[in-house]
């Protein structure tokens, strides 16, 4: 990469950190908005991997930005909304797959979606700065270990079929630097045992939702999922690791209310 790429991909990176470290702060509507935006977004970027044309693209968009405005802080204020907004969530997933007859496209839905209600009834929880903070983290330490620890080390490929770059020494990197980081948050934030401990297995699972996505954009035929933040691509290309680690997340956080 040159050394021009890398520091406008570096720039970029910051102001996503930065804007996402700012609505965390805020909390409420301001980081349920970002949320939103990023979702539709997201949605957005699935139906042109998934080869729709932009009348079906704005349907499924709408589709999701029914259970995305019942996620609104006005409107989770007793905790049954939650699971009536994953109900909905499920059941703007079947609308689109009738309507479409696509159900690859109504899985984006989901996709899109339930990363929303997840972090935001994270944020929600009394500790929610903390619980959202070591979510949204684990995955950036996940990617820059296995940035640095894929260049310094290099050696055998992890999935040369879907990503070429990526290695074993990336992924070990990347679940090292997220145990460390959620070790820290343990002993400086009071980071739960059974969240810390879970982190090795999350980071994990971030490297499979980016090479998920690094499977759907070879299959389309594509570089990047879109344009939309340069040096990265899009929404897509960013927030792939997010994708499976934030329900698991919020499950790791409602755990206790079931075996308390």
């Amino acid at each position: 990469m040159k050394s021009s790429d890398l520091g406008l991909r570096s720039a970029v990176a910051v102001l996503l950190v930065v804007v996402a470290a700012l609505a965390l702060w805020c909390g409420g509507i301001g980081f349920w908005l970002v949320c939103v935006i990023l979702s539709l977004v997201m949605m957005a970027e699935w139906a042109d991997l998934d080869g729709v044309d932009r009348k079906t693209r704005r349907m499924a968009q709408f589709a999701l930005s029914v259970p995305l405005a019942l996620m609104a802080p006005a409107s989770l204020v007793i905790e049954v909304h939650n699971f009536f907004t994953l109900g909905l969530l499920a059941g703007a997933a079947i609308f689109v797959a009738i309507v479409t007859r696509r159900p690859t496209l109504a899985a984006g839905v989901i996709y899109c979606g339930l990363p929303v209600l997840a972090l935001v009834f994270m944020r929600r929880q009394d500790e929610g700065i903390v619980f959202t903070l070591w979510a949204l983290a684990l995955v950036w330490a996940c990617d820059i270990g296995a940035y640095f620890a894929g260049r310094a080390i290099g050696g055998p490929k992890l999935w040369p079929a879907i990503s070429p770059n990526k290695t074993w020494a990336g992924l070990i990197g990347g679940v090292a630097l997220a145990s460390l980081f959620a070790m820290v948050m343990h002993v400086f934030y009071g980071l739960p045992w059974r969240m810390t401990l879970a982190t090795p297995v999350l980071a994990v699972l971030a490297q499979g939702g980016d090479l998920f996505e690094s499977w759907l954009k070879r299959r389309a035929g594509v570089k990047d999922s879109g344009n939309i933040l340069p040096g990265h691509g899009g929404v897509l290309d960013r927030l792939d690791g997010l994708v499976p680690v934030a329900p698991i997340a919020a499950f790791l956080v409602i755990l206790p209310r079931f075996y308390p």
